[in-house]
């Protein structure tokens, strides 16, 4: 059965949340060069699949990273691995922006950036099996109790993203927040067409860049956690 967006949605679940648009200089001197050939608005996609292999300028694998923040760890990994497709959705303007000023610096051809909530993509703009890999690193921990039902990974969400990876696609996930990577590995366990490709937590990827939040939980004495799922054939 089709995942609505109004299930994922419920009680208030966004990926993102908007915060100011204040920018640099150089951000908003790369957004007025680049933008339109780089990114897209939420507002201004057609109803439809987005051709990604047009937007893209090739065919090859892509993952989709929702909330990449200020994209250092997602240019990184760009510049790492060329040969995949990285589409970064944020909402935060700044980061986009500073997305665009790594791309730049790295003269990097193989990253595209949205911006909007990246439930609204996934729902309406990628069709089933038409990604490779979906990463989220450190989203919004919302650490209070009551605030609880409004964190990104909840079983309607899982169940969405796990439609739109092909089989053999992965769904990379990391926190600093225990009971909340706890609750990840709860979701994405009873999600049946997921496998855990560890028993429990894997082993954090040397090649997932360290990103501010985690430099600051490690300071802090948090201990980070990374979930591996991949979708199963015929699933």
């Amino acid at each position: 059965m089709e995942t609505t967006l109004d299930q994922v949605r419920q009680a208030g679940v966004f990926s993102t949340v908007r915060r100011s648009v204040r920018m640099t200089v150089g951000q908003k001197r790369v957004w007025a060069t680049r933008w339109s050939e780089l990114g897209r608005t939420q507002e201004d996609l057609p109803p439809g699949a987005v051709d990604l292999a047009a937007w893209f300028g090739r065919e090859a694998p892509t993952v989709f990273e929702i909330g990449s923040g200020m994209g250092e760890g997602t240019a990184q990994l760009a510049v790492a691995t060329p040969d995949v497709n990285h589409l970064a959705a944020e909402v935060y303007p700044a980061g986009l922006g500073q997305l665009m000023l790594w791309v730049e610096k790295y003269d990097l051809t193989n990253v595209r950036l949205l911006q909007g909530d990246a439930l609204d993509f996934l729902r309406d703009h990628l069709p089933p099996e038409s990604l490779d890999g979906v990463r989220i690193y450190f989203p919004d921990p919302w650490p209070k109790k009551r605030h609880h039902k409004r964190r990104l990974v909840t079983g309607p969400f899982v169940r969405l993203v796990a439609s739109r990876l092909r089989p053999g696609g992965t769904l990379h996930l990391a926190t600093d927040w225990a009971d909340y990577a706890e609750r990840m590995l709860e979701i994405c366990t009873a999600e049946p067409s997921l496998a855990n490709q560890y028993d429990g937590w894997a082993p954090r990827p040397e090649w997932r860049p360290v990103t501010k939040f985690e430099a600051r939980a490690q300071a802090e004495g948090r201990d980070c956690r990374d979930l591996l799922f991949t979708k199963r054939s015929g699933s």
